[in-house]
C-alpha cells in the first residue's frame, strides 16, 4: 500500500470512528470506567458507618485507635487494546474483513479512552508477540495506531491467546483496563485468562464472519485453514456436513463464553456484516 493510499484509509478511520466516540461511546466509556479505579488517599480515625474492610490495621495498632484508608477516584486510567493480527483476520464473506472490524474497533475505544484523558497502549498479537505500543495520550497517538493496524504485516499466521495475556502481566504491573479483540480460534487460555482477569479490568471482543457460522450449500468446495495452511474438501450439499459445522461454531463459541463468564470477564460477540455500535454500547452498559 502506497504512502497517499494507507494517508486515505486512516482518515477515513479517523472520522468515522472519533466521530462515534465522541457521539455515542464516550458517555458510556465514561459511565462504564471511571470510578473501577480507586486509588489510595491517606487515613483517618474510623466513625460509624465506616466500611471496616477499609481498617488500616497497620496503623490502628500503633495508635491504639482505629484507623481507616480513603481512596479517592483515578484520575487517569490506562486502557489496553490486545489485538489479534493473526491470519484468520484475513477472512470476510460480506461488506468488510474481520481485520477491518477489528481496526477500527481499536481506533474508537482508543479515540474513547483520550477523549476521557485516559491513556492507551496497543499490544499486536499473533502466536508471537508482534509489536508493543506503549500507552499514550493524544490524538497523534492513536492515529499511529491506526495507521500501524492498516498497514501491518505479521510476522507469524497462528494466534496465542495466554502468550499475550502473560505479556500483559509481565509489561503493564499497574491494574488496566484491557480489550482483547480477537475472533478467539485458539484454544488453551483458560489459566491466562483467569489470572489477567484478577491483575487487570479485562473485556473481550469476539468477532465473526456468518460464514463462520454456517456454512451456504454450493457444493464441493475446497477450505484452507488461512493460519495452519490445512487444505481440505468438502460437500456442502450434503445437509450433515453443513450441520456438523454448525455445530462445531455452536459449541466452540458456547465454550468461549462459559470460560469468560467463570473467569469474570465482560465480553460481546460482533458480526462483521452488523453495526458493532449496539454491541458495544451494550458491553459498556452491562459493566
Amino acid at each position: 500500500m502506497d504512502s497517499a493510499e494507507l494517508l486515505k484509509r486512516v482518515r477515513k478511520i479517523e472520522i468515522k470512528t472519533k466521530g462515534l466516540s465522541s457521539q455515542i461511546f464516550s458517555g458510556e466509556y465514561h459511565s462504564a470506567f471511571k470510578g473501577r479505579g480507586m486509588a489510595f488517599s491517606e487515613v483517618r480515625e474510623y466513625v460509624d458507618g465506616d466500611d471496616v474492610r477499609n481498617i488500616d490495621w497497620n496503623v490502628t495498632a500503633r495508635y491504639g485507635n482505629p484507623y481507616v484508608k480513603i481512596f479517592e477516584e483515578e484520575r487517569e486510567l490506562t486502557v489496553m487494546l490486545l489485538v489479534d493480527v493473526s491470519q484468520s483476520g484475513m477472512f470476510g464473506s460480506n461488506t468488510q474483513l474481520k481485520k477491518d472490524l477489528i481496526t477500527e474497533l481499536t481506533a474508537t475505544i482508543a479515540f474513547s479512552a483520550i477523549q476521557n484523558n485516559d491513556k492507551a497502549g496497543v499490544i499486536f498479537f499473533s502466536d508471537r508477540i508482534e509489536k508493543y505500543i506503549p500507552p499514550k495520550k493524544g490524538k497523534t497517538h492513536i492515529l499511529r495506531i491506526i495507521r500501524e493496524l492498516v498497514d501491518y504485516k505479521p510476522a507469524s499466521k497462528g494466534t496465542n491467546i495466554s502468550l499475550v495475556l502473560k505479556y500483559l502481566n509481565n509489561t503493564i504491573k499497574k491494574r488496566c483496563i484491557a480489550f482483547v479483540i480477537s475472533d478467539f480460534m485458539d484454544s488453551g487460555f483458560d489459566d491466562a485468562i483467569k489470572v489477567s482477569s484478577k491483575k487487570h479490568d479485562l473485556a473481550a471482543l469476539r468477532i465473526f464472519d456468518p460464514r463462520e457460522e454456517e456454512m451456504p450449500d454450493v457444493g464441493l468446495v475446497r477450505f484452507k485453514d488461512s493460519e495452519t495452511g490445512f487444505v481440505s474438501v468438502m460437500d456442502t450439499s450434503d445437509s450433515n456436513v453443513r450441520n456438523n459445522y454448525r455445530l462445531f461454531f455452536q459449541q466452540t463459541a458456547r465454550q468461549t463464553t462459559e470460560l469468560l463468564n467463570k473467569s469474570g470477564v465482560d465480553h460481546v460477540a460482533i458480526r462483521t456484516d452488523q453495526s458493532y455500535v449496539r454491541p458495544l454500547m451494550n458491553l459498556f452498559k452491562q459493566r
